[in-house]
């Protein structure tokens, strides 16, 4: 059986033969990833929070995407110098989804924004500025395929059993990042300036976010494991 692993839509405007559209997208590196680990991939789209329930009642797992910034206003800040491509209603929509995925049991992969909107969701914060906040540049986007930096994984955590791995390289393409954790959440993987790169819910099925994008990391094995561990997990839960 190939389980069903919903993957997170990203709206946006696309030129088409219609004109300017808006398409609910996701990278195909996702969709390979969930694909070479096992399961079927299908593209959630950015509908009401309300039709959440529904959405969700094909899916034995959920992969929450990048994308742009989550709203401050969600964790009690104003925009700074920088917050950018903002989308509230993705933002409602993912904060909904992530109370319905944990609530239901389904395993959750959170990558970058993912991992961001799962803190937010859980009642955490988030640094508008890494490089302000703590002196390291973490948007390397014009290396997006390549590690350039290191991370540190607790030995004892979900995450490292995922990636079969307790110290590796990983890409970094963000701004933002976790500042004060959401409730239950564990932060399981650091960057060099102690910044968070991984965090899970003690408890959970299977829910672990990073703030790399370990999808695009197609010939590292270890970044792999991320999604066959959720695969092995949706299954186990679909039976």
């Amino acid at each position: 059986m190939r389980p069903i692993i919903a993957i997170g839509g990203y709206p946006r405007l696309f030129e088409t033969a219609f004109g300017q559209t808006l398409l609910h997208t996701a990278s195909r590196f996702y969709v390979n990833a969930v694909q070479r680990a096992g399961g079927a991939p299908v593209i959630l789209p950015v509908t009401e929070p309300g039709e959440v329930a529904d959405v969700l009642a094909i899916a034995h797992g959920v992969v929450l995407t990048g994308g742009g910034d989550v709203q401050p206003s969600l964790y009690g800040e104003a925009p700074k110098d920088g917050t950018r491509a903002v989308n509230p209603e993705r933002d409602a929509f993912e904060v909904e989804l992530v109370a319905q995925t944990l609530g239901a049991d389904l395993p959750v992969l959170a990558i970058c924004r993912g991992m961001q909107i799962l803190n937010v969701a859980r009642g955490g914060t988030l640094f508008q500025d890494m490089h302000a906040a703590t002196g390291m540049f973490h948007d390397e986007h014009t290396r997006w395929r390549e590690p350039v930096h290191r991370i540190k994984v607790e030995p004892s955590s979900r995450l490292a059993a995922a990636l079969g791995e307790t110290e590796l390289g990983a890409n970094s393409v963000h701004h933002q990042g976790i500042d004060r954790l959401g409730t239950g959440l564990r932060a399981v993987a650091w960057a060099e300036d102690d910044s968070v790169e991984g965090v899970e819910l003690p408890g959970a099925r299977f829910a672990v976010g990073v703030q790399w994008h370990p999808e695009v990391l197609e010939d590292q094995p270890e970044h792999q494991g991320l999604f066959r561990a959720l695969v092995d997990e949706a299954r186990r839960r679909a039976t």
